[in-house]
């Protein structure tokens, strides 16, 4: 019985493998956001057949219809893929009782309380296994807490009387995509996989070399959960402690772009980090504190991880003060005045808005009585549960009109030394008017 056992073992892996060789695998990416839709485009390249799912209608008939509806992919690219019928979308998960492999790319954002959502890892894990067969390969790339893949994936395909490493296999590999990077995308960012056994790690990677350069395999799915954890907690202390030096700095009168300037000219030992008006993205706010939840189930305190996060998350606040100190300088209150906000995606080029710092500064001006206006040249519109806000034309009235101007992000488009010519008091939370020379404006720094 035990020798049968691993014979059909060993048909589903050798079945799979010479699948995934001969480019006739089927994969489903379960989520086409700005994770999954490069990485199903990647896949299709490389001569797989990819199916997309997601829950939007938009997306389905949008990527359908070849039209592209995030910045790191163009019409051009996808237009021979879905013509070729290598690429197309559905929001159907019945489709996986023909799939060979299922990646879930699906959000993971957190909750008003401020706690991991994994509901949509739930929701997806849920329709994996209803529709799953003997012989799949299925892999979370959604960022999460260290013990997801086992505890909400396998004991849902255990459960139905699956075996792990036999009939189906199972791995995580975090996403590592970043948005509007021209240099690194999926194919030349080397990605990380854990396999639950050896067999799972070796399917894997047999999927993912399709579609990526430089595979790094690590022990197991734990081990790979938490080198998403570790890469972005990281950065957000990092960003911390020089955030809190620009606090510092301004109160002692110095500038803190300077600072970080001249110390980077050391060739080791120092690692350049900048300051702002806030952490945004889908994974700077938000990884480290999936982290800090998980442990506190175990009794530990990430300290590190709190500090960071409370020093990041006050800054939209520490910029709403520099606002009403710059206009109490020229005599005006904040209540009453115009303040214009140049870009709010939460990192240049972009038009991602998720967790970006501008809605916190947003609402906290108009908290105080600001008449506030934005302009982004990727962003038409701006809203939250508190407000809704279309973005204004950058003209010179515009500009000479407003009592501030307060720079949020520092979109390439934007032609500084024409809006220091046009303005009168700016407040710069990003340094983007450190190299311009001439300018009329007044200009405060963060």
């Amino acid at each position: 019985m035990a020798e049968q056992t691993r014979s059909h073992a060993v048909s589903w892996i050798e079945s799979l493998l010479q699948r995934i060789d001969t480019r006739e695998a089927h994969v489903a990416v379960i989520g086409l956001g700005y994770v999954g839709l490069p990485l199903a485009v990647e896949f299709a390249r490389a001569g797989l057949r990819v199916t997309g799912i997601d829950v939007s209608v938009e997306k389905v008939e949008s990527l359908n219809a070849s039209k592209s509806y995030i910045t790191d992919i163009t019409d051009a690219e996808l237009i021979p893929l879905v013509a070729a019928g290598l690429l197309c979308a559905t929001d159907d998960y019945s489709v996986l009782t023909n799939m060979d492999a299922a990646i879930i790319c699906v959000p993971t954002p957190l909750s008003k309380s401020r706690d991991p959502d994994i509901s949509y890892i739930i929701q997806s894990a849920d329709q994996i296994v209803r529709f799953a067969h003997p012989g799949m390969v299925v892999v979370l790339e959604s960022t999460t807490y260290p013990g997801t893949t086992e505890e909400l994936l396998l004991s849902r395909f255990e459960a139905a009387g699956y075996t792990v490493g036999e009939d189906f296999f199972l791995a995580f590999s975090p996403e590592r995509i970043d948005p509007a990077n021209p240099v690194f995308g999926v194919r030349n960012t080397p990605k990380v996989i854990g396999g639950m056994t050896a067999n799972c790690t070796q399917v894997s990677i047999a999927l993912y070399e399709c579609a990526v350069d430089q595979l790094v395999p690590v022990s197991c799915p734990g081990a790979a959960e938490m080198v998403k954890l570790l890469e972005n907690t990281f950065r957000a202390v990092n960003i911390g402690l020089v955030n809190e030096m620009a606090i510092i700095c301004g109160k002692l009168g110095i500038d803190i772009w300077e600072v970080v300037g001249a110390a980077a000219t050391k060739p080791y030992g120092f690692m350049p980090f900048y300051p702002g008006p806030g952490l945004g993205g889908h994974c700077l706010p938000i990884d480290p504190l999936y982290l800090s939840w998980r442990l506190r189930a175990l009794h530990y305190s990430t300290r590190f991880i709190e500090l960071a996060d409370n020093i990041n998350s006050n800054m939209p606040r520490h910029v709403v003060e520099k606002v009403t100190s710059a206009l109490n300088c020229h005599r005006k209150p904040i209540n009453g005045s115009r303040l214009l906000v140049l870009g709010v995606a939460y990192k240049p080029n972009v038009d991602d808005v998720r967790e970006s710092p501008a809605f916190e500064v947003i609402e906290q001006l108009l908290d105080k009585g600001g008449l506030v206006s934005y302009h982004d040249p990727f962003v038409r519109q701006l809203k939250n549960e508190n407000f809704c806000m279309q973005s204004v034309g950058l003209t010179p009235e515009v500009l000479s009109q407003a009592d501030c101007v307060v720079v949020i992000t520092d979109h390439a488009d934007f032609d500084w030394s024409w809006v220091t010519e046009h303005s009168s008091l700016i407040v710069d939370t990003r340094n983007a008017l450190g190299g311009v020379e001439s300018r009329r404006a007044e200009v405060v720094k963060l």
